[in-house]
């Protein structure tokens, strides 16, 4: 999956300062980050002699077993307010950013050639539009032969951050969607099956003809399924990519005061990529050993995880956030 990886991994360690008294560290959660947070995990194995254990269970998991206590961190897409983590005795920071997309399994159409909206989707995902060659499809592309099939539908089964940031977008486009089904990290989808992960979206619709899910953008890459290209809040027709996951996180209003609670769906530009989001991490706040070792391997990955972020497709956080971040755990 990463093309330098070696190269990379080499000068992290050579970089890397001396990072002794380093401890495990477990978590648990989202899979929108799992493939960064075990590639860090990896290389920080390496420099620092300390495992990272991370499971890839959705962020509804993560948060509930960092509640409970039998993980050091947990990992959601789904951010929580400050009087949510209050509540539950929590602390909250990004660390780093990325895209969901919509994926399909379509005859004739590689990555970026199906052209969708917002408002598209929603409909399609709440059953109103049910077949790949509806005149409003077809309109979006012309000249395309788009087949006479049923569109299968999948979506994420478990409590999933993923979803969570999916139907926040689909909330924003459409007033139908908002007000009789919402967003959130488990929702009742009005049509479709459901699979377990990102990687058991992207495993169906590589399966299953005439299908369209959602998921991680470097699940796509890594199961090589086509995605859709998406009309933007300018719009504009962008494809998803570093460059417009970055566009989407340029203007972005991060406050420590408010715990970095912030969606970045349906952002503003001409180059940004619609559905982008940021993947968070939860600490209990009455944990001083767990907060240190923590955000040890997070300051590690965070002065020498970049590469490997951009190579797998994640936007890394600029260091005007990083430095406001350290501020944050102190």
């Amino acid at each position: 999956m990463l093309k330098n990886f070696a190269a990379w991994l080499l000068a992290a360690l050579l970089l890397t300062p001396s990072l002794a008294g380093a401890q495990d560290v477990t978590g648990a959660g989202a899979s929108f980050p799992y493939p960064i947070y075990s590639t860090w995990a990896y290389a920080y194995e390496k420099a620092a002699g300390s495992k990272v254990n991370y499971q890839s269970i959705g962020s509804g998991g993560g948060l509930q077993q960092v509640i409970a206590g039998t993980v050091d961190f947990g990992a959601s897409d789904d951010p929580l307010t400050s009087e949510q983590l209050k509540a539950e005795q929590l602390m909250q920071f990004p660390a780093v950013l990325g895209g969901v997309v919509p994926v399909v399994n379509l005859e004739g159409f590689e990555a970026n050639e199906l052209v969708l909206s917002g408002r598209l989707l929603a409909d399609i995902f709440q059953g109103q539009i049910t077949r790949w060659n509806d005149p409003a499809i077809a309109e979006l592309n012309r000249g395309r032969n788009l087949p006479d099939g049923s569109i299968n539908v999948v979506y994420r089964s478990d409590s999933s951050g993923t979803s969570a940031i999916f139907t926040n977008y689909l909330s924003e486009m459409s007033p139908d969607w908002k007000s009789q089904i919402g967003a959130g990290k488990s929702i009742n989808w009005p049509v479709g099956v459901g699979a377990k992960g990102n990687d058991g979206v992207a495993g169906n619709v590589k399966r299953v003809k005439n299908s369209l899910g959602y998921v991680e953008y470097a699940y796509a890459e890594q199961n090589r399924i086509a995605w859709s290209s998406l009309i933007n809040a300018a719009g504009q027709v962008v494809r998803p990519s570093l460059e417009s996951f970055s566009a989407a996180a340029a203007n972005a209003a991060w406050d420590r005061k408010a715990d970095y609670y912030l969606w970045l769906v349906n952002a503003r530009g001409e180059k940004s990529w619609p559905i982008a989001a940021a993947t968070f991490i939860l600490i209990k706040r009455d944990k001083p050993e767990t907060i240190a070792k923590v955000t040890r391997f997070f300051d590690w990955c965070f002065k020498n995880g970049d590469q490997a972020a951009e190579e797998l497709q994640y936007v890394p956080l600029p260091d005007s956030l990083k430095e406001d971040i350290r501020a944050y755990w102190r």
